[in-house]
């Protein structure tokens, strides 16, 4: 039995979906550097679309593996701690920089505020969007506790409905911003704003797909509650980190002078 256990260990530490993932880091990267640097919006699509496509797969491969071959090895927990960790050094990085540049750069910075200032009543809709998000995807969590897969299903795709409006609703208003001339280059604060509010809407967009390949994977979700438990304490960790991005990237960008 210990050697079986031992097996199933270096069977998941060999995992090949780690690949596609990591590369999906690089080609996500180079498309961010393509379109705002080199100024490259080809090579920005397709190194962009690439990088999506290395993150579907290997996102779906590990969730797969896990759900036809895997056993709990009985430290999710610890793994989604960690990463949660990692994920506000992060967050904190782009925290720090953008209080710096506002306090730095006082005297300048209400002159790059958007004209009309920032729709904070939208602001407020998306916070109400990703709080009753949190709401379904615990309750999908206790539906498959309760063994009530048709539960866990609905409220999993009652989660991917209000995660997909939030970012519908966002990338509506980066539209509406970025042609009243707040773009990502036009001064500190938009270059703040967007590397805010982007850095959270890829969480968000991952935390959706998440769930979309916890959807494909439903039918053998029975006596498996680990993947919901381990999404579930992601998403309850973007939406907390929304309340701190929203704050900062509206609040104190737009408002108050130091």
């Amino acid at each position: 039995m210990a050697h079986e256990g031992t097996h199933m260990a270096v069977h998941h530490e060999t995992s090949v979906w780690s690949l596609p993932a990591g590369l999906s880091v690089f080609f996500l990267s180079l498309a961010f550097i393509s379109f705002f640097v080199w100024h490259l919006p080809f090579l920005a699509v397709l190194s962009g679309g690439l990088g999506l496509a290395l993150l579907a797969v290997g996102i779906g491969g590990w969730a797969n593996e896990y759900f036809s071959k895997g056993k709990d090895e009985g430290n999710a927990f610890q793994g989604i701690i960690w990463f949660v960790f990692a994920e506000i050094i992060i967050f904190g990085s782009l925290f720090t920089a953008f209080w710096t540049a506002r306090a730095t750069h006082a005297s300048e910075w209400p002159k790059w505020i958007p004209e009309g200032g920032m729709n904070l009543l939208l602001v407020a809709l998306l916070t109400l969007i990703l709080w009753a998000s949190s709401f379904t995807i615990l309750k999908a969590e206790r539906s498959l506790e309760h063994n009530d897969l048709g539960g866990y299903r609905a409220w999993l795709i009652a989660t991917m409905v209000l995660g997909s409006a939030f970012l519908i609703l966002h990338a509506l208003e980066w539209r509406h911003l970025w042609e009243k001339g707040f773009t990502f280059s036009s001064n500190m604060y938009g270059t703040g704003f967007y590397s805010l509010t982007g850095v959270h809407a890829s969480h968000v967009l991952l935390g959706v797909l998440i769930q979309l390949v916890l959807l494909f994977n439903s039918g053998k979700a029975i006596g498996k509650i680990t993947p919901i438990k381990a999404a579930s304490y992601y998403w309850h960790f973007v939406d907390i980190a929304w309340l701190l991005v929203a704050g900062t990237a509206y609040i104190v960008g737009s408002y108050g002078t130091f």
